[in-house]
């Protein structure tokens, strides 16, 4: 049997209950869209949240969401960038329109994964 260890937070003594596999997970920040993702859940899934949280599957949830939809923001960007015609040779020429031109890009991008995949 595990010897059960305790952490002192003010007053009180709490357990430091740790559950298999989480330590790896607790160093792994969560993205932008994660975090998006787990507040879309709190505020409008309260139970589906509250049993992702008590099972353990929260993290890897929020993990996979932010990982797929930054993996579809820079795909979407790419492609768009290709079909305006946003490469290396407008850098070149005039740089305040590229990065207006990607921003531009990547805001439509991000509206469209946030629909698609964060707030589902």
């Amino acid at each position: 049997m595990a010897e059960l260890t305790y952490m002192k937070n003010g007053d009180y003594q709490i357990p430091g209950l740790i559950l298999d596999g989480e330590e790896e997970l607790e160093e792994m920040p969560i993205g932008k869209y994660g975090m998006l993702r787990q507040t879309f859940l709190q505020e409008y899934h309260q139970g589906t949240y509250t049993s992702m949280l008590l099972t353990g599957r929260l993290m890897p949830h929020l993990r996979q969401i932010d990982e797929q939809a930054q993996e579809q923001v820079d795909q979407t960007v790419a492609e768009m960038m290709k079909a305006k015609g946003v490469d290396e040779n407008l850098k070149a020429r005039d740089q305040m329109a590229w990065v207006q031109a990607v921003n531009s890009l990547t805001a439509q991008a991000e509206e469209a994964v946030l629909q698609e995949i964060v707030y589902r």
